[in-house]
């Protein structure tokens, strides 16, 4: 396995637009091997070369104990924005889990974007963490149907085994929910995949639902999933550019009632879907004196 030199691990959210209410961004490693077509961290202004390799940062788990020590303030560690940390390699180095226990030792707290069901080892830290700290965990799922799943993102376990994660870090007290993210028009974007994805998400005791209903398609991430689309729908391709022609994000063309289906759904079953309803639900206020105990 390739490393990569780097000089910081963590870096600060943006105040101005801050997903999922993270303060802290962090990758452990580099590209991803799961091959979901769509991947937004293709993009070229992320600078990952050769995404499909996975590479690690030499000295990460150093450079971030550092980081965290140095840290006046705990917050909330986002994992995987870019790079599923929790790709096969995980299993052997553990990186992630070790990073867990750093960061739950100091007291922070944390946000874990994944596809795998190899976070279910970590259940036992993530416990921990929660048990004083804000923990929140967003499993990715496109599509309820397993076929096409595996067309999208063909090195991921099914949709199916998704939910049964999302089912399992529930039963064991974890905040956790669904990115119904992207959502693809001409082929997620249907009245039956919405609906089995909240049918199931209920099912699985989901906090919430998150989506924007469409896809975010910028330079190299949009050359490759026309490449891929010219693979798996052929003609499809010429669909997307008849209809959007250069726009950097496509919304599904039945935006405003897929979003009303899906709002009502949701709301029938208590489920959250707006991002600052999200935030004040999992993030627990730490008191001062207990902030102050960590240091």
């Amino acid at each position: 396995m390739r490393t990569i030199k780097t000089r910081t691990i963590m870096t600060k959210s943006d105040q101005g637009n801050r997903w999922f209410g993270i303060d802290y961004h962090m990758n452990l490693y580099k590209g991803c091997p799961f091959g979901c077509i769509y991947c937004t961290s293709r993009c070229e202004a992320y600078h990952i070369t050769n995404f499909d390799e996975v590479k690690v940062k030499e000295n990460a788990l150093e450079i971030l104990e550092e980081e965290l020590k140095s840290k006046t303030k705990p917050g909330v560690v986002s994992f995987g924005t870019l790079s599923d940390p929790y790709n096969p390699e995980e299993e052997e180095l553990r990186l992630t889990r070790r990073a867990l226990e750093l960061i739950n030792y100091y007291g922070f707290g944390v946000s874990i974007d994944t596809k795998s069901d190899l976070i279910l080892r970590d259940i036992d830290i993530l416990k921990e963490i929660a048990s004083s700290n804000s923990v929140i965990i967003k499993i990715s799922i496109t599509t309820f149907d397993d076929e096409m799943a595996s067309k999208l993102e063909p090195k991921v376990i099914s949709s199916t085994r998704r939910f049964e994660v999302l089912k399992i870090l529930r039963n064991n007290g974890i905040y956790a929910g669904v990115l119904m993210t992207p959502v693809l028009p001409f082929l997620t974007d249907t009245e039956e995949n919405i609906l089995n994805i909240i049918e199931k998400s209920h099912d699985a005791d989901a906090k919430f639902i998150y989506t924007k209903l469409g896809v975010s398609l910028k330079t190299n991430q949009k050359d490759y999933y026309f490449e891929a689309l010219d693979r798996l729908y052929p003609g499809l391709k010429d669909d997307y550019i008849a209809v959007y022609g250069s726009k950097q994000f496509c919304n599904t063309l039945q935006f405003r009632y897929l979003l009303e289906l899906f709002l009502k759904k949701c709301s029938e079953y208590n489920i959250l879907t707006d991002m600052n309803d999200i935030i004040k639900d999992y993030k627990k206020e730490i008191p001062q004196n207990e902030q102050m105990s960590l240091f």
